[in-house]
This record gives structure tokens, sequence and C-alpha cells, in this order.
């Protein structure tokens, strides 16, 4: 048996950037999470909407196996099978051609904005209040939010920020100085906003009209997460560039952007690239996930699961004085109260429950697309109680 260890006891050798539980993470299947006391968990997070599937997923873990023992890393001046089969995955369910791969969610944003500005010549990169889009310079430049900029001195020229579904001041910003719109179809961490779909279709139009070109963040809202393959098809959306990292390995770290034919000249030799990215093992999950989450139909199944989900919740807990709304699209659900939800997502773990906040007032439920409905009316139940 392995040994328990206190969970205060496992991070005074790290840095303190993370604000952590007091649960130690033993071992996971499903959506089921054990901690080190042996306490049973239902997962209602999905490691920030990363393991899709649900943990430990049999088709994920024996691609990755088989991986092992036939070599880890080679180096991107190889040919790799793997990531040619993915890349045609990702493309064939997208309206893009050309694919990069990268490491995480940040190296993919941050791919997409130096290939639009490559690509144009220009600087400006027009995203929103409230946007997360990630914690490099160029990502953390790209994020709307004054929290996340604190303290690491100027920010990276050329970001313009606007208020999300506000065609008006979307009008206003975009100009032929724009390099690229980026956004994200459902604002995830800034407190799960759904973008309106007059609004989506307007930015389309603006970035076109301006010769720009327009990056959907489907790091979050990717793969399933909101009842499509990505989430701007919903609105019809053709984006220049698609960025997608989180559930494409089910929890092995990958990312990757996806673009037209039109950016190849753009990002040739020399002109971006990734020691670890698109390696054999990120490979070999990346096409299991996509292939089992295509071939068992578990994206069809989201959007009625979500549905449901989202009708059950506004049934159950919206007459609670504490809650304010209860919004998202598919698996992707936000809960607001009229007050910090640090405690009650403390209280929800004594209760065997996960959820994580999306800013400070929002309760945010991420489950993997395939939990079964008898869990998440158990974590329903247990949202009731703690709310009430």
């Amino acid at each position: 048996m392995t040994p328990q260890l206190e969970p205060t006891k496992l991070s005074e050798q790290l840095f303190p950037v993370y604000k952590r539980w007091n649960i130690t993470f033993q071992e996971a299947s499903g959506s089921l999470i054990t901690g080190g006391d042996g306490k049973e968990y239902i997962d209602l997070m999905a490691g920030i909407g990363v393991t899709n599937l649900g943990h430990c997923h049999p088709a994920v873990t024996k691609a990755v196996e088989q991986q092992l023992y036939k070599g880890w890393h080679g180096s991107n001046f190889f040919q790799y099978e793997g990531q040619a089969n993915t890349a045609e995955l990702l493309t064939k369910h997208s309206c893009g051609d050309l694919v990069v791969f990268v490491n995480s969610g940040t190296e993919a944003n941050e791919a997409a904005i130096k290939l639009a500005r490559k690509h144009t010549g220009r600087q400006k990169i027009i995203s929103f209040v409230q946007s997360f889009h990630g914690r490099t310079f160029g990502s953390m430049a790209a994020t709307g939010q004054d929290s996340i900029h604190q303290g690491f001195g100027p920010m990276l020229e050329g970001f313009e920020y606007i208020p999300y579904n506000d065609v008006n001041a979307l009008e206003k910003a975009v100009d032929d100085d724009t390099a690229a719109v980026i956004l994200e179809v459902v604002q995830g961490e800034g407190g799960i906003i759904p973008g309106e779909e007059a609004f989506l279709q307007a930015v389309e139009k603006a970035v076109k009209r301006a010769g720009a070109l327009l990056i959907c963040d489907e790091i979050q809202t990717g793969l399933g997460r909101t009842g499509a393959f990505f989430a701007h098809q919903h609105y019809g959306l053709q984006p220049d560039l698609i960025t997608t990292a989180k559930g494409l390995g089910n929890g092995f770290p990958t990312g990757g952007v996806i673009g037209k034919a039109f950016l190849k000249d753009a990002f040739g030799p020399g002109s971006h690239g990734s020691t670890f990215g698109g390696n054999p093992l990120a490979m070999a999950a990346a096409e299991a996930t996509l292939s089992t989450l295509i071939e068992e139909k578990w994206i069809d199944a989201v959007a009625s699961k979500g549905d449901a989900l989202l009708a059950e919740l506004k049934e159950t807990l919206q007459p609670l004085a504490v809650v304010k709304d209860i919004r998202g699209k598919g698996l992707m659900i936000g809960i607001e109260l009229t007050e910090p939800v640090a405690d009650y997502i403390v209280a929800l773990q004594d209760k065997g429950v996960l959820a994580i906040g999306a800013g400070p007032n929002v309760i945010r439920l991420l489950p993997a697309l395939t939990i079964e409905w008898e869990l998440l009316m158990k974590g329903v139940n247990a949202l009731k109680e703690v709310l009430s």
C-alpha cells in the first residue's frame, strides 16, 4: 500500500503559487478521485476541464503504455505517425487545415499570437475584459484581467481589452491596425460567460472587414465540452486559428494550434518550435482521446446531458437565496452566488464533491463528458445541501 502523506508536508519545498486544498491525490478512476486518507470524491471539475473521458480511461492508458516501450522522444526533426494521425483528426473535425503541436494551452495561445502578428504584419491584438488566455507574457497580455497582470511590470505592448458581448465597443476597436481578435466562446476563468450569437458573428464580420484574423481560444471549451467538437461550431463561425489543449490528451500535457492553409508561409522553418511539442507519448494520448470521443459519440451525448443538468440545477438551486444566476453550455456550467464561493467549495469537499471557482463568486462545474447521471445527481444534491 502506498504510504499516506499529510498534505501540509507535501508542499514545504514548493513555491506557494497555488492555494492547495487539504487533500492528497492518491488515485482516480472515471469520475471518482481517492484522497490519501482513503476518502472518495465525486469529481465535477475533471482536472479543470481536462479529463473529458474520465480518469485513467483504458483506451488512452493503453495507447500511452504501448508508446512507453517504443520511445518517448526523438525531437521534431523526425516525422511522427502520431502527429500526422492527430492532426488529421483535428483538421477533419474543424475548419482548419494545418496543425502545430505544443505542450499546453498557454503555449498554443502564444503561438497563435505570434502567427497572427507575423502573417498580418500588424501588432494590435484585441481581447475581452474577464478573458483568460494564459500566464506567459504574451498570453498574459492577452488576458483581460488586472489581477493576472499585477506585479509583473509592463505588459507586452499592442493589446486592447473591450467589454464582452458589446458589439458597439467591438466595432470601434477593430481597425486597419488590428492583427487579430482572440476570444473564448464561453469565458471560463472569467465566470462562465457565454458569448451571444449576434456578438460572435459580429466579431467574425469585423475581423474579415479589417483584414485581421479571428482566433478562437478553445482550450477549455473545445473537444466536446459544450456539446460540439469546438464551441464556435454552435454559431457557424470559421476562425482562422483555433487553440486547443486541456482535454486533448485527457490529462497528458499537450496542445496545438489549428490554422487555415493560407497561413502556412508565415510559420515556415525556424519561425516557431517546441522541444517537447507533439512528442510520441503526447500524440499517443491525443490520438486515443480524440478517436474515443468520436467513435463512442461522447460529444453527441453532451448537449442533451448538459441541457438536462442545467435544467436540474435551475430547478433545484435557483430558488435558494444565495444563488444569483446559473448559466453555461453543455457540461461547462457556472453557478453565480451573491457572495464568495471559497467556503462553499470547501464545504462541498467535506461532502465528497469536488468543484472549482471561476472568479470570486462563481462555482464552476466541468465534469467528465462520460460521467454517469447518478453521480451528477449526487453532486447536485450535495450542492443543494451546502448552498442551503
